[in-house]
């Protein structure tokens, strides 16, 4: 029988970040898997609790969160409440928010209990892909990392389709949530921060000196982040393993809401990619 267990903690940043762990009741000594959402994500978008249970059941102690600055609140985890937190989010916070989440897992009872904490993976979807393979560099604790969808560079996403001159003047700029229709501020300073921050947030330079095993796993009908980041960062780190999954889009042919009870076929291959991976 599987549990979800519910936590929120403190961020560095004065914004709580909430947690569930989704593993077999009797488990222990599970490998633990940490999963970081994307752009404009959280943690129970769409499949994402499909696939946690998927990973629990064969064995793993899975473990998602919603970054500190995503715009959700412990009252409303789900969409986009706090659209100044959103406005204020950037890449450093997120990496701050992803170190508070492991310091805390290696702290915390229910974990201990049922996880192994020298079997330590982080998976990143979409813009996770990239938060997750700088931390994978920083952080030795990390023991295999994977890139599902993710991104290749921050640098270029800060200033693509931007007017820089526009956007510093007025201090933010906004982007349209297609589902959500809301308008998602993105103050001025999530570009100062990208660019003081320039020399970290070098995801070639991260995974070109990766020294654990890193898995990337990207669809081939993928019009967000398109295939060749993936194959990129597979350049960039040859030791690396790439796996295409085929008639997949960003996100795996999944939508949110997902009203199924059935993992699409697309997810699922990825899935049993990351398992087959991390067990090898």
């Amino acid at each position: 029988m599987l549990k979800k267990d519910h936590f929120v903690i403190e961020g560095k940043h004065n914004k709580p970040i909430v947690i569930d762990v989704t593993s077999i009741e009797s488990a222990t000594n599970s490998p633990i898997i940490i999963f970081c959402h994307g752009y404009k994500g959280f943690k129970d978008w769409g499949a994402w609790n499909l696939m946690a249970e998927a990973f629990a059941k064969v064995g793993f102690c899975f473990l998602k969160f919603n970054f500190s600055h995503n715009g959700g609140t412990v009252e409303q985890p789900i969409d986009f409440p706090d659209l100044e937190a959103f406005g204020n989010n950037n890449y450093t916070k997120e990496l701050d928010d992803l170190q508070s989440v492991i310091d805390w897992c290696c702290k915390n009872q229910t974990i201990k209990t049922i996880g192994n904490l020298d079997n330590l993976s982080l998976i990143g979807h979409s813009r996770g892909g990239g938060i997750v393979s700088v931390k994978a560099f920083e952080d030795d604790r990390i023991k295999q990392v994977i890139s599902l969808a993710g991104i290749s560079d921050f640098q270029k996403r800060s200033v693509t389709n931007t007017d820089l001159d526009n956007w510093k003047k007025t201090g933010v700029k906004y982007v349209i949530n297609g589902r959500t229709k809301q308008e998602m501020p993105h103050f001025y300073q999530f570009y100062i921060d990208t660019i003081e921050n320039k020399k970290r947030l070098n995801i070639k330079k991260a995974v070109s000196n990766l020294k654990i095993p890193h898995l990337i796993v990207h669809g081939d009908n993928d019009t967000s982040i398109f295939i060749e980041e993936a194959q990129n960062l597979h350049k960039w780190n040859p030791n690396s393993s790439l796996v295409i999954i085929n008639d997949a889009d960003h996100v795996f042919n999944a939508r949110h809401p997902w009203n199924k009870n059935a993992i699409p076929n697309e997810l699922q291959e990825s899935i049993d990619a990351i398992v087959n991976f991390i067990s090898s």
